[in-house]
């Protein structure tokens, strides 16, 4: 049950006072979830984007194509007739390939379904994660150590007997991630399938915009939604100032994502919506005054930040930084979110806090805080690289990759051309951590990663890493010929050795995931410590706060509909 101060009732009493002599649109306060952009609580005389216009490019576009993986070791198949064969063979012939049909009927080969989902606003250029499975009625057993040979991407449909393909979006290759625990005899639907983490490669940019609503479409309307927007969010190209809204017709309005929000493409259209248009410094004054009474009232908070955010001036601003004083967490969150978006150093210590001790708003603070161009939140953001919790800790690190991938600390190396490679001189439990979404990426928190003997592990089909006895690995590679390599214990030596003799990273990552498993690895191992959004707030209850276990596993309706920032987003 919620408790209403007695300033707080009276703020509601005049303000619905005020509402019925002027007229508005609803109920003045009400719950409502962080996403929502209703403006049923806005004074009738204000008008938001969201009163005469919608988003569009803001889903996920579903492409798919026929490929074609290479270098298995007899676990594929020569595929029976269908479209599927049918189209393969058509793009080989298009490529001039020799004698496809013999290529195809290889147990080292494997026809293969190619899915992938472009993310809202994906420019031409970027990469995207790309899966990768058997057809159902295949005999392929595994897709282990394969390789995607390049393939086009396009969105499908299947019209009688025949695969419809619409234009070309994109083009995808690489290695193939297959879970490292999956075994053919007792998971064979997980060996069947797999990841290219980073195997997409966009060839059309998505374009993001705004839809006048029917009643609403006219040129001076679309004008007026584009000055609007750029007088609150603009670019520089070549020195010179430029909006980022572009009026294309009566009723389309072409947005280009402002650099701020480049990971978190969904609170962008958001705060887009919650803009006013055409509003007087007047209005806009009786505006900030309700705003402030919304923001400060935990049943409002989500919504008020974001048109605080919207309105982007000084005045806003100290209006949010009011917010941070107050008693409930969830106004100062959302207060503190809105801040780090309008780069105010005032955000930092609060949501370095909250990223620390609760899970439940634990992404939304990491990919503000890595949105700021402000050195403090750098700073601190390093602090949380050795803390216990692992999602913290990498969420931390992804928060200082995006933030300034060039920096030393975070920079790392493209080892062997294949996956970003990077050990950090941090303190705290040493930590290895790989991922299986965004890109091939193999984060060592601290330097000191042994591995003890004896072992024997996979890295690949072809390379086997032994170490029986003494201080030494030997690592060999079996093929035509036999290559080895003589190494320490050192982790990092012997993943560098399993590179050099052409370990692809799902090699690397099933070498360390056998390492874990069989004892032989000491440091923590984790795959994907990603902090999850969907979870639930649990208000305190005296002193008591909200466990870990509990946000881990609890869902919370109001969450589930904020968007989840593409930094931390699995679907990419």
């Amino acid at each position: 049950m919620k408790y209403v101060t007695k300033n707080t009732l009276f703020a509601a009493l005049a303000l619905a006072s005020w509402c019925t002599s002027v007229g508005c649109m609803g109920p003045i306060l009400r719950h409502q979830s962080p996403g929502s952009t209703l403006a049923d609580d806005v004074p009738s005389d204000a008008t938001l984007v969201s009163n005469v216009a919608h988003p569009y490019g803001m889903g996920y576009v579903k492409l798919e194509a026929v490929g074609l993986v290479t270098g298995l070791t007899g676990t594929g198949e020569d595929p029976p007739p269908s479209p599927q064969r049918a189209s393969i063979l058509g793009e080989m012939n298009r490529r001039d390939v020799h004698y496809p049909n013999q290529i195809l009927a290889s147990p080292d080969t494997a026809l293969v379904l190619v899915r992938g989902f472009l993310r809202p606003g994906i420019q031409e250029g970027d990469r995207f994660d790309i899966e990768v499975r058997a057809p159902t009625r295949s005999d392929t057993t595994s897709l282990r150590g394969g390789k995607l040979l390049e393939t086009r991407m396009t969105e499908m449909a299947v019209l009688g007997a025949q695969i419809r393909k619409g234009h070309l979006m994109a083009v995808s290759n690489g290695a193939v991630l297959v879970d490292p625990n999956a075994s053919i005899k007792d998971d064979p639907a997980l060996a069947r399938r797999g990841r290219i983490l980073g195997g997409g490669v966009v060839t059309k940019s998505r374009n993001l915009g705004l839809i006048l609503d029917h009643e609403r479409q006219s040129v001076r309307i679309s004008q007026q939604v584009g000055q609007s927007v750029n007088r609150r969010f603009h670019s520089y190209i070549n020195g010179r100032q430029r909006g980022i809204a572009t009026p294309k017709t009566d009723e389309f309005i072409e947005l280009e994502l402002h650099p701020r929000y480049k990971d978190n493409v969904g609170r962008f259209m958001q705060v887009v919506r919650n803009i006013s248009i055409q509003e007087s410094p007047m209005q806009l004054q009786s505006r900030l005054l309700l705003l402030k009474s919304q923001l400060l009232d935990p049943v409002t908070s989500a919504t008020a930040a974001l048109r605080l955010e919207a309105v982007g001036s000084e005045e806003a601003i100290d209006i949010l930084k009011l917010g941070l004083d107050a008693n409930d967490p969830e106004v100062r969150f959302y207060a503190a979110e809105a801040l780090a978006y309008l780069d105010a150093t005032d955000a930092v210590a609060p949501l370095v806090l909250i990223a620390r001790e609760e899970p439940a708003f634990r992404v939304h603070a990491l990919a503000a805080l890595s949105a700021m161009d402000d050195g403090a939140a750098f700073d601190e953001l390093r602090k949380l690289l050795r803390v216990k919790s692992a999602e913290t800790r990498y969420g931390a690190f992804r928060s200082l990759w995006a933030m300034s991938p060039a920096d030393p600390l975070v920079r790392g190396e493209n080892l062997g051309r294949m996956f970003s490679y990077h050990t950090l001189d941090v303190s705290g439990p040493p930590m290895i951590h790989v991922t299986n979404s965004h890109r091939p990426e193999i984060v060592l928190f601290g330097r000191k990663h042994q591995l003890k003997l004896p072992l024997v592990l996979d890295a690949g089909p072809q390379i086997l890493v032994n170490g029986l006895s003494g201080g030494e690995i030997k690592i060999s590679r079996f093929g035509e010929t036999t290559e080895q390599r003589v190494v320490s214990t050192d982790v990092d030596e012997v993943i560098r050795a399993v590179v050099e003799l052409g370990g692809t990273y799902p090699d690397v990552v099933q070498m360390l995931a056998q390492a874990k498993e069989s004892g032989a690895l000491a440091s923590r191992f984790r795959i994907n410590a990603i902090p999850e959004t969907g979870r639930e707030y649990l208000k305190p209850s005296g002193d008591s706060q909200s466990s870990e276990k509990d946000a881990e596993t609890a869902i919370d309706s109001f969450d589930l509909e904020t968007p989840s920032p593409e930094l931390f987003g699995r679907r990419s």
